[in-house]
């Protein structure tokens, strides 16, 4: 998913963030081409297998074009899904026409009926921005589930970020080659925390190149698993989508599995 961004397109005039994501939300599946989505869900099926309530009602919060609800469909799930750009959403009524899917912000969503699996996925849940709205993030879960549902999402530790570390990589799509880059950002103290982006999108010679700064939430696992033990039984893992194995306590990132209380 993508937030409304601050953005400044090179050479050419200032842009508004929506303008960058009403351009570019057809080539959204390139700038994610190297995330392995079905090996995402199908780990997080086995967490509702292993800690969940083993029901089948899924919702995905910041659901973006629809990748993930796609695949939970195809393993037997209600699908369902919420993202705040319209956009993105089109896309994924594309993929997904079965899906019940709504332009809604994950920190303050409704549902019609109780759901036994959220996800929020590729760090989305930072989204939130800042402290108030991660809580409101996290009471919204708890309100939209179950009994003994599964709330999953994964994660970045703020005290352990690399500000010098950043992920590239290129996807071409029609005449177009594109170069897409984020790494994240923290000042080292707060609650804001930054997501980087660089984006290059070079045609006949031509290159246009965007700069994105995404404000986050910024928190600690410690932080993270304080806001959410009143409502759930929190589980920590290594963030490794092909093996269970409990978080070390020392990696940056990890994968949370949350069974309602």
């Amino acid at each position: 998913m993508m937030r409304t961004p601050t953005l400044r397109l090179e050479h050419q005039a200032i842009m508004s963030g929506n303008a960058l994501y009403n351009d570019l939300s057809g080539y959204y599946d390139l700038m994610c081409a190297d995330i392995d989505y079905q090996a995402q869900s199908h780990c997080v099926h086995r967490l509702q297998q292993l800690f969940g309530n083993g029901g089948r009602r899924h919702l995905d919060l910041a659901c973006g074009t629809g990748p993930h609800v796609r695949h939970f469909i195809d393993a037997g799930y209600s699908g369902s899904g919420l993202d705040i750009n319209q956009p993105m959403l089109d896309r994924a009524v594309m993929r997904c026409p079965e899906a019940q899917l709504s332009r809604q912000d994950m920190c303050a969503f409704t549902v019609d009926g109780p759901q036994d699996l959220i996800t929020c996925f590729l760090y989305s849940i930072h989204y939130s921005g800042g402290i108030d709205r991660l809580k409101a993030c996290i009471a919204s879960v708890h309100r939209a589930l179950a009994a003994n549902g599964l709330f999953c999402f994964n994660a970045v530790d703020k005290h352990r970020i690399d500000n010098a570390s950043f992920v590239t990589h290129s996807a071409r799509h029609d005449d177009c080659l594109f170069r897409f880059s984020s790494g994240w950002n923290y000042a080292g103290q707060g609650e804001r925390q930054s997501l980087k982006l660089r984006i290059e999108r070079s045609v006949a010679g031509e290159t246009q190149v965007w700069h994105d700064e995404h404000p986050m939430v910024a928190v600690s696992f410690d932080e993270l698993q304080t806001l959410l033990q009143p409502y759930f039984e929190v589980h920590v893992f290594e963030h490794d989508y092909e093996k269970l194995i409990p978080w070390s306590g020392t990696s940056g990132n990890a994968l949370f599995a949350c069974v309602r209380r």
